[in-house]
């Protein structure tokens, strides 16, 4: 894989006021780094071994700053580099950079393939939208109580308008913990889900539609408006979505956990994050770029 882009080679050059034969000592490295950046005067800073490099004269060691943030630094004839990133190898060819890419491009191509697969296994069973058999999959990590997702919603509505046979669409729960009631909704919908799965889509359209109108404590008052008219057994509902002590809660809790708990491993940390066959996407997305990876992988 390819190093990160490099932000600033050389972020500071630093005189030590010391002769190329010798290196300053680790008290007066300090003391000149905290002359020159007066935002280290007043953090415990600290040197670590110095060590020669390849190159004569060449010396490396890491300065970390407040005990947690660690920067890597050369030492040369009298002056110190703190550098921001990993040296950039700059000697490969043309030909060489170009099967390095094709290398990455196929790593995250099977990466994409192994999270899609991951992704159905894990969704098998819950709400589906859309063709069971399309050759598009959408992933969606969200929470009702987001106001992008609830923005990002819309799209998605758009896109399995116009691409019907095509696209399916998976809701995985990943309520915040800034969110008072999106916890709570995601257990809610569980516990609809176990019974009918329209009743699902019900209350995730309408968390969605109505969501400046729910609180944490009208929450499941509004929820039993929204699935009025539905199939449900409202008492078992109400039992599953309220009842803490209950096997049904605890069973919804799991599998919100459980989403919460992929999505971790992704290192998601922010809704809405979806994963197209695979490809990630973080954020609100126009319906055009959505529009362009469905024309891409339904042709192939």
């Amino acid at each position: 894989m390819r190093r990160s882009i490099l932000l600033l080679c050389l972020v500071h050059c630093l005189a030590l006021h010391a002769s190329a034969q010798e290196l300053p000592s680790v008290k007066q490295i300090l003391e000149n780094v905290r002359f020159e950046i007066p935002q280290f005067r007043d953090v415990p800073l600290e040197v670590g071994e110095i060590t020669e490099t390849s190159t004569a004269g060449l010396f490396e060691a890491d300065l970390t700053v407040a005990g947690n943030q660690s920067y890597r630094i050369l030492l040369a004839d009298g002056r110190l580099y703190i550098l921001a990133a990993d040296p950039i190898d700059i000697s490969r060819s043309a030909m060489q950079l170009a099967q390095l890419l094709e290398q990455e491009q196929e790593e995250m191509a099977r990466m994409a393939v192994e999270r899609d697969q991951e992704l159905a296994r894990f969704s098998a069973g819950m709400p589906l939208r859309g063709n069971t058999d399309a050759p598009v999959a959408i992933y969606e990590f969200s929470d009702f109580q987001c106001p992008f997702c609830a923005r990002g919603f819309a799209t998605i509505e758009q896109l399995l308008d116009k691409y019907p046979d095509d696209v399916r669409f998976v809701y995985l729960h990943m309520p915040l913990d800034m969110h008072e009631w999106a916890k709570p909704a995601a257990i809610a919908s569980v516990c609809a889900a176990s019974q009918d799965e329209e009743a699902f889509w019900n209350l995730h359209d309408n968390y969605f539609r109505n969501q400046q109108e729910i609180t944490t404590e009208n929450l499941l008052e509004k929820s039993r408006g929204f699935l009025d008219g539905t199939s449900l057994d409202m008492e078992l509902w109400t039992a599953c979505a309220s009842d803490e002590t209950s096997a049904a809660y605890r069973g919804a809790l799991v599998q919100v956990e459980a989403s919460l708990e992929l999505a971790s491993s992704y290192g998601l940390t922010g809704t809405p994050s979806l994963f197209v066959n695979g490809q990630f996407l973080s954020g609100i997305q126009t319906l055009q770029v959505f529009e362009a990876l469905v024309e891409q992988y339904a042709s192939q």
